[in-house]
């Protein structure tokens, strides 16, 4: 599985954005498609997650109520809404997906496939 993130730029805090993942290859392998994001010195975190056959969601406490997650499994492709952004939300975004299902998507070693990450700026 080959993932593609696109979307990022650079916008004044409150405004928006969307994010694109987009997967190709070996795409039904993947059941869980995950966002994360790493800051300038800090370490990489867990933003939101979508499963592909359920399409049941979870979020970070950090972006819950201001992102959305959605998938369009057809174009195997998984969005990420951003709304009010915060100068803090100010990271690198990758994507991620996982093979196989797990009590848990908010950490990095239950992801198979790694997308190159697209860089999110939010002005004060």
């Amino acid at each position: 599985v080959q993932l593609q993130a696109s979307g990022g730029g650079l916008v004044q805090a409150g405004d928006s954005l969307r994010l694109s993942c987009a997967a190709s290859g070996r795409t039904f392998s993947s059941v869980f498609t995950g966002w994360f994001r790493q800051a300038p010195g800090k370490e990489r975190e867990f933003v939101a997650g979508i499963s592909w056959s359920f399409g049941d969601t979870v979020y970070a406490d950090s972006v819950k109520g201001r992102f959305t997650i959605s998938r369009d499994n057809a174009k195997n492709t998984v969005y990420l809404q951003m709304n009010s952004l915060k100068p803090e939300d100010t990271a690198v975004y990758f994507c991620a997906a996982a093979k196989f299902y797990s009590s848990t998507y908010r950490t990095e070693n239950v992801y198979n496939y790694w997308g190159q990450g697209t860089l999110v700026t939010v002005s004060s």
